[in-house]
């Protein structure tokens, strides 16, 4: 097995380590293992589309209703990650709503404590995010693109990682530097075209927007993150994939009912 091939397996295990709760085989934390990190980062995503295509299955199978299939698509993600993204949203909430200095929200991102807005804005998007689960309409192929959803937010959020300059040290640092800056934007495009024209094949209209969706958080979160913060960070990155699963989910659940009312 060629050198190369050895990396992209551990920078595979890793993605898998630190993004999920995945158990994998102890990879040592250096820059060659890490090459292909942030390219192997939608994986997970992908992983967490087969555990939400299996649950939705497993609820037709038994004839479960929507309010319990909404909640398994809310926490299934948050259980196979283990809330990695979710804690990157609440510092970032708590950051933005200090009105402080960028100085001053990166080391609110680096605080430890979780403070009153975290709390209510962690509130406000799983009880949203599960608001409009209850609403997808099984009936639809669309449906199936929920499932590319979370593979399509984590590859948005590793290209604008990449693409973005960073806001300072901190793990998403350690990885851009392991990574050919070039190789990875590339991959990570790649990613994007490919479960794009997915949604494309499955939906052409849903499709459309839900890639749209990906696209708008990706370019709002980096203008964001630069004006605010000064560049991106780990935490905003997993901000950015808890933002753009939440507009994907909604343009899915909108474009869903556009159908049902024009073709029902």
């Amino acid at each position: 097995m060629k050198h190369s091939a050895k990396d992209l397996l551990r920078s595979v295990a890793m993605a898998f380590s630190v993004f999920s709760r995945v158990p994998m085989p102890k990879v040592e934390w250096k820059p060659e293992n890490q090459r292909y990190l942030l390219a192997s980062f939608p994986l997970v995503g992908v992983l967490i589309g087969l555990v939400l295509a299996a649950w939705w299955a497993l609820c037709r199978w038994l004839s479960f209703d929507s309010i319990l299939f909404a909640a398994g698509v809310t926490l299934l993600p948050v259980l196979v990650s283990g809330g990695i993204h979710l804690d990157g949203f609440c510092d970032t909430v708590d950051a933005l709503s200090s009105h402080a200095s960028a100085e001053r929200k990166r080391e609110i991102l680096k605080d430890p404590h979780v403070g009153a807005f975290a709390v209510i804005g962690i509130s406000a998007y799983l009880l949203a995010h599960f608001a409009l689960a209850t609403e997808l309409v099984d009936d639809s192929g669309a449906l199936y693109i929920l499932f590319l959803i979370p593979a399509m937010s984590r590859a948005v959020a590793g290209y604008v990682s990449v693409a973005s300059q960073s806001s300072g040290e901190g793990m998403l640092s350690a990885m851009r530097d392991s990574a050919p800056e070039e190789s990875a934007n590339q991959a990570l495009i790649v990613w994007f075209v490919v479960l794009a024209v997915v949604m494309l094949a499955i939906s052409p209209f849903a499709g459309l927007f839900v890639a749209l969706s990906a696209a708008l958080s990706g370019w709002l979160v980096s203008k964001m993150a630069m004006r605010q913060f000064g560049g991106m960070s780990g935490d905003l990155s997993g901000y950015l994939v808890q933002v753009s699963e939440l507009a994907m989910l909604c343009a899915l659940m909108l474009t869903q009912r556009v159908m049902w009312i024009w073709f029902w």
